[in-house]
């Protein structure tokens, strides 16, 4: 299957193909007649039958029959059966490169778009999330997990009476109430014609003609007509002719049949066109095939020359052998956020394991794949403080799947938990700065709990496992774990020397005060930890984090010129160095600062670069903490009833960080302000009303709205002098309405 990467939307996440969908009108019609009788599909084959094409084919059709229908006029057909199925959208989950069953409710939660930063179950999160929803979910590649994957399915099921899940497998589901669509492979014309239209991509100069159809039409044949097959056969019509390719494939099935076609199982003609062209590729080509077997899901073209290369394989021939591969239809290019990238289908990534794994070199190329992606995570770390962040966000977001066998290896290699610590700690700026903060904490616990003899040289790797626990588990709102992995931390860097890590752990225990409205306690610590990260050396992301926590808690207890003066100087070095994340939190207090000062315009302007940026990263806390803000200067606007739609769409974010507002008192100053002040402007049925319309929003139309901006209704002085949100803190319980 060759499609573009997964694009999110409101409505979906289904990618756009890139090669046309042939044939197969009438298999696509029964499985929406399926759909329309059964809440769960399941279409089973042979590997390579087309399974993904067909069940993706089916999805965009429904998407787009819901999106039609959501666009109509006239109430009898907005209300017309089925029309409103999906109006939650059609979602894809890909699942191939999951091999770890805890980590399947995360692969549904990010397919769906679904941030969670609490400490609740995944599947909890996930069954809530679709409780009330009317979609489909598009499971594909679940055979490494079936009995997880049935047990998960089931239970959503139950629980969600508006979701609809059509999966493609080579085995069923075997739920109660599943309806099973065996796909067969295409007939005689339509595999003729796939076969032509792909010989056809990979050489424009193709055609079929009357002299060569009926040789086309004999190699479809000879191949069960199974269109991965095919591919690989069109693959090869650019070098051989018809004739060659037939006379060739004679060859292959008198050898493995003994030249009974009658016995040819259609298991066979797919191994069989995978091991001829396996056959017809040079030794080098084989050689990059099975090593390139070790990476999940896609990988670059560095990737693969440090993994692949050495004295056998040269890494200057590395470009040149994956061309040949991509020619071969072995390979897919994509293009992706992260840019050019590589996938290898799954079957035949499978075939390239065999070989891999008969070579004797298995073990020696999963190490040599984590040594690289632990060398990714290490240059992504320093990359994150620059210019460079977002791409690199969107680098770890691609190589995630790769990065979760980099650390299965690390926990699976005897006396190398140290490097699975090293990694998970590492990924802390993904973790906290781009909405991972469940797996993150997943994978620092696996590797902080894993029996294991700890060895001195190693501590500093389970240090900073322990401080990025303590910080993950603080924004989940777990003080008790987070409090826990800090001093522990703290303890071990004072027997051990570890200046920095003490640092760390002493700066996070100031963010924990900070949450839980200790702001004394919170100034101290964050002041005593700037003071040691400067004894240390240390500048990055974090250092400037604590600089502008420390700022929040000055701006809570009312030194705002203090406040000022350090989100100030963190601004003015974010811009010099790039970094956008850690300005994001610097204008939140800013534009708390100018709010509090009377200059609206200003908050709004500071506060619209917060949202975007915010957004950009899946930074769901600093999102809702904008957000909460920005409704109270939309009040100070003079549109009250778009504050209140502000901030009713925030109230279920909320539910996606864990406690509101943390619990604070101080951070819930802004919203007790804009209720008060919006409820009194509009009344409490209006603002009632208003905020309903809020909890109704996307996140895309949120934050689409949020920047937009409300329309200015009066000028400043007439808006009856609006105080700063200082006025209101402690004025009432943070988890009041």
């Amino acid at each position: 299957m060759r499609h573009r990467p997964l694009r999110r939307t409101g409505r979906g996440n289904l990618p756009s193909e890139l090669s046309g969908f042939i044939g197969r009108g009438a298999e696509l019609a029964e499985v929406g007649r399926l759909l329309e009788a059964s809440r769960l599909v399941t279409v089973t084959g042979v590997g390579g039958v087309g399974k993904s094409r067909l069940v993706l084919a089916a999805a965009r059709s429904a998407a787009e029959a819901a999106q039609g229908a959501q666009g109509a006029q006239g109430a009898q057909e907005a209300h017309a059966p089925g029309q409103e199925r999906y109006c939650d959208g059609v979602w894809l989950a890909e699942l191939a490169c999951v091999r770890d069953s805890s980590l399947l409710e995360l692969a549904l939660s990010e397919a769906l778009g679904l941030t969670d930063h609490t400490t609740r179950p995944p599947r909890a999160v996930l069954a809530e999330h679709l409780a009330d929803k009317r979609l489909l979910l598009v499971l594909d590649g679940f055979e490494q997990l079936v009995d997880e994957t049935a047990g998960l399915v089931r239970e959503l099921l139950l629980r969600s009476p508006g979701l609809r899940v059509l999966a493609a497998g080579r085995r069923p589901l075997d739920l109660d109430g599943e309806r099973t669509f065996p796909l067969a492979p295409p007939v005689p014309e339509e595999a003729l014609a796939l076969l032509a239209a792909r010989a056809r991509a990979a050489d424009p100069q193709f055609a079929l003609t009357a002299a060569n159809r009926a040789e086309l039409a004999e190699v479809c044949a000879r191949l069960d007509r199974i269109p991965l097959a095919l591919e690989l056969a069109a693959g090869r019509l650019r070098t051989l002719s018809p004739a060659q390719v037939l006379a060739r494939l004679e060859d292959r099935f008198g050898l493995l049949t003994g030249g009974s076609r009658g016995g040819l199982s259609r298991h066979r003609a797919l191994r069989t066109a995978i091991g001829w062209s396996h056959e017809l590729c040079t030794p080098a080509e084989r050689l990059l095939w099975a090593r390139l077997s070790v990476f999940a899901g896609q990988f670059d073209l560095d990737a693969a020359e440090y993994v692949c290369a050495g004295p056998d394989l040269p890494v200057e021939g590395v470009l040149d052998l994956v061309g040949e591969l991509l020619a071969q239809s072995l390979l897919v290019r994509e293009e992706t956020a992260a840019g050019v990238r590589f996938r290898m289908l799954e079957t035949v990534r499978l075939y390239g394991a065999g070989w891999l794994e008969s070579l004797g070199d298995a073990a020696r190329l999963r190490r040599r794949h984590r040594d690289w992606y632990i060398g990714l995570a290490t240059w992504c770390e320093l990359d994150w403080f620059s210019e460079r962040q977002h791409e690199v966000a969107a680098l770890v977001e691609a190589e995630l799947p790769n990065l979760r066998l980099a650390l299965e290896c690390c926990l699976d290699e005897p006396g190398e938990l140290h490097l699975g610590q090293y990694l998970a700690g590492t990924l802390w700026f993904y973790w906290a700065g781009c909405g991972r903060l469940t797996e993150g904490r997943h994978w620092l616990e696996r590797t902080l709990d894993a029996p294991g003899r700890a060895v001195a040289e190693y501590e500093s790797s389970r240090l900073k496992a322990l401080w990025v626990l303590g910080y993950v588990a603080a924004l989940q709102g777990d003080a008790t774990a987070s409090m826990c992995a800090l001093h522990e931390c703290r303890e071990g860097a004072a027997r051990s020397g570890n200046r920095v890590a003490a640092a760390y752990a002493v700066h996070r225990l100031g963010c924990l005060a900070l949450v839980s409205d200790d702001m004394a306690r919170a100034r101290e610590l964050l002041g005593e930890a700037l003071e040691q990260y400067r004894a240390a050396g240390e500048l990055n992301s974090n250092v400037l984090m604590c600089q502008v926590e420390l700022g929040m808690a000055l701006a809570f207890l009312g030194d705002l010129p203090g406040a000022l003066a350090l989100c100030g100087e963190v601004r003015e070095i974010c811009e010099e160095r790039g970094e956008r994340w850690t300005k994001a939190y610097a204008l939140y207090v800013l534009a708390y600062a100018a709010l509090d000062g009377g200059d609206v315009q200003e908050a709004r302007r500071l506060l619209s670069e917060c949202v975007e940026i915010n957004h950009a990263f899946h930074d769901l806390v600093g999102l809702v903490l904008a957000l909460e803000l920005l409704a109270l200067v939309t009040v100070a606007e003079g549109d009250p009833a778009e504050a209140a739609v502000l901030q009713g769409a925030a109230e279920p974010m909320w539910g996606g960080v864990g406690l509101r507002l943390f619990g604070s008192g101080y951070f819930n100053a802004p919203r007790l302000m804009c209720l008060e002040r919006a409820g009194e402007l509009l009344g409490a049925e209006r603002y009632a009303a208003c905020a309903a319309e809020g909890r109704e929003l996307g996140r895309e139309a949120l934050v689409g709205r949020a920047l937009r901006g409300a329309a200015r209704l009066t000028p400043p002085a007439e808006r009856g002098g609006l105080p700063g949100p200082r006025a209101a803190r402690g004025t009432a319980p943070a988890d009041q309405p």
